[in-house]
């Protein structure tokens, strides 16, 4: 994973492939690629004409693909794969890429099992090649906050912390991630469920226990879309994960308490709603005002005026692809390995057997 990947010229960008261009691929990697200096996105994969025509708009001068089959004939001329297609094909295409000898990213979840993660992770190490998983809310506003008042021991001993990724879409959208096909590797469990797992994880150390309660509340709905999931983890935190599509009333994005002082922050990271309108990385990117900072304080009710108001840092998606290119050009840490990775679906796996069975599992 050191050094400059064969096929490319010293000095010139390496060459991504991008398979998918759906939310995932458009708003998300495209965009984040294009704006990473070390990257050029060279070719986009998709068989849709709509998306293809967007591709192009977007950005002129990249290659089309209609099938990965098409971007795989000619691997030589790329420098690695992006892997944001729906979730049932992460593990063969990034298998395929690996064997290639390309480096690989992943959407999240990486696999749809924990053993499959770890087989994709061993296959890499195997080859010599990055394989990184897309956890871009690592780079979250209010993360990079939290990750701050925590190292400077802000909040004392944090015995709870609480994330919520709500939202309030009582009409189903449709398509795969709704879908009760376990193939699709749908529902929200692992999909809002594996952002909020890994930043708990991230924080907190490995889980030594978890319980969940899933439910399919919205009617025709064919998978989870309102989860609970509370991790012991082995440092004796606790978390407690929600996740949901039918939340009325919003509850904090983070509650953290802590043997000195709690951290309480409402409200998204506006990285995803600035991609989404067409915005890109530049001058005060990932920026909120000051109306939205949390607050940090003991004893009150931040709605109440508890608190101190916590100057929230700057949200940093870019940072993701700027440590890919840096780990492929320069040999620097892969951002978020496939073995990371695993460890937040060995969670979301007993979270789904907890749910079932109405069991607390150990891991």
């Amino acid at each position: 994973m050191t050094g400059t990947p064969l096929g490319t010229a010293p000095g010139s960008p390496l060459r991504v492939g991008l398979v998918g261009y759906g939310l995932a691929g458009s708003v998300f990697h495209a965009p984040l690629i294009a704006a990473t200096e070390g990257l050029a996105l060279d070719t986009v994969v998709t068989s849709n004409p709509e998306r293809q025509q967007q591709a192009r708009a977007e950005f002129p001068d990249v290659r089309l693909a209609a099938s990965p089959d098409e971007l795989f004939d000619r691997a030589a001329e790329l420098d690695l794969i992006v892997v944001a297609s729906p979730n049932k094909t992460h593990v063969p295409l990034a298998t395929t890429a690996l064997k290639a000898g390309l480096p690989v990213v992943v959407d999240k979840p990486v696999a749809g099992t924990a053993a499959e993660a770890r087989e994709l992770a061993a296959l890499a190490e195997e080859r010599g090649l990055l394989l990184s998983v897309f956890q871009n809310r690592r780079w979250d506003n209010d993360f990079l906050t939290l990750r701050k008042l925590l190292d400077e021991g802000e909040l004392g001993d944090v015995q709870r912390f609480e994330s919520r990724f709500e939202r309030w879409r009582p009409q189903l959208k449709g398509g795969w991630r709704e879908s009760g096909d376990p193939a699709e590797i749908g529902g929200l469990l692992y999909d809002l469920g594996s952002h909020v797992v890994d930043q708990a994880l991230v924080l907190f150390g490995p889980a030594a226990a978890v319980y969940a309660e899933s439910d399919i509340r919205r009617p025709g709905a064919e998978t989870d879309d309102d989860t609970f999931i509370a991790i012991t983890h082995e440092s004796g935190v606790r978390s407690h994960l929600y996740v949901s599509a039918t939340t009325a009333q919003l509850g904090p994005r983070f509650r953290v308490l802590g043997s000195r002082a709690g951290y309480v922050k409402y409200g998204l990271d506006p990285q995803e709603a600035a991609l989404r309108e067409g915005r890109r990385p530049g001058p005060d990117w990932g920026a909120e005002p000051e109306s939205l900072w949390g607050r940090v304080g003991s004893g009150e009710s931040p709605v109440t005026g508890g608190g101190r108001p916590e100057p929230t840092l700057p949200g940093d998606y870019p940072a993701y692809y700027a440590a890919v290119a840096k780990a492929l050009l320069e040999g620097a840490p892969n951002p978020v390995t496939a073995r990371e990775a695993a460890a937040a679906l060995d969670v979301l796996e007993a979270a789904r057997r907890s749910a079932r069975e109405k069991v607390t599992v150990t891991l």
